[in-house]
């Protein structure tokens, strides 16, 4: 199975480092390689070159190599290499999420696929969440999320605080948090590269009754600002929830 990453936004404060040290990109793909999907197109288009680097220098960024000058050749040691395949698709540079989706059709085939934000990390059952969607019979699955709250909230009672709670959960409204299951078919509810995803598209699914909700009440985190990347730096040194414990 194929999984699509919407990677090519510049709407977002973590764009410039997202282009120079892709690190969101490479944990959101090791959370499905978890699950046995190994097969991934990457929509390029901010910093898309960047990404594409990244991958072209996959080896010597990774492996201990020897370099000899004389013969101007390199020897390459112990290449931990993921087991990826990765199709990385320059989607344009002001296309909109559901352009994205549209200009990859001819990579993603005629079977079932996945589909996710290239700045989100969660601890989801891939396999869960796939058998959910069969067992719906609709022609998309989304997963839907509780996030945190981003600031501290204050109890106060006649003018005295009483109780202060660090980033409590936010207003327990689900959201939409991404990881998708679709099936070929929804490409078909994109017209043009301006196309919204979250917008036209989905709203048509869920007038039909073709979208369905899995309810991850696990952790799930944006990374969308400068806060959210020092809240996950902060996660990751007691160890990332979203990865195999080797990973961590």
């Amino acid at each position: 199975m194929k999984a699509v990453i919407l990677a090519g936004g510049r709407g977002t404060r973590l764009a410039e480092e997202t282009g120079v040290r892709p690190k969101p990109l490479v944990d959101i793909m090791s959370i499905y390689s978890r699950f046995g999907v190994n097969d991934f197109i990457v929509c390029l288009g901010y910093k898309g070159d960047m990404i594409r680097d990244y991958f072209l220098q996959y080896y010597s960024n990774t492996a201990d190599l020897t370099v000899d000058l004389r013969t101007n050749t390199i020897d390459y040691h112990h290449v931990p290499a993921e087991p990826w395949r990765v199709t990385l698709v320059d989607t344009g540079l002001d296309t909109q999420t559901g352009g994205r989706i549209r200009r990859v059709r001819q990579y993603i085939g005629d079977d079932t696929f996945m589909l996710t934000y290239g700045d989100a990390v969660a601890d989801v059952d891939i396999a869960k969440l796939l058998q959910f969607h069969q067992s719906q019979g609709t022609a998309a699955t989304l997963t839907a999320v509780r996030p945190s709250g981003r600031f501290g909230a204050l109890s106060i009672t006649d003018g005295s605080v009483n109780e202060f709670r660090e980033k409590p959960d936010g207003d327990h409204q689900l959201i939409n948090g991404g990881f998708f299951v679709l099936e070929p078919s929804v490409i078909d509810l994109i017209e043009e590269d301006s196309t919204i995803w979250e917008r036209g598209p989905l709203e048509a699914l869920a007038d039909t009754g073709q979208l369905s909700a899995y309810e991850h009440p696990g952790y799930w985190q944006c990374m969308d600002t400068l806060h959210d990347r020092d809240v996950l730096e902060a996660r990751i040194e007691s160890g990332a929830p979203w990865l195999p414990e080797s990973k961590h």
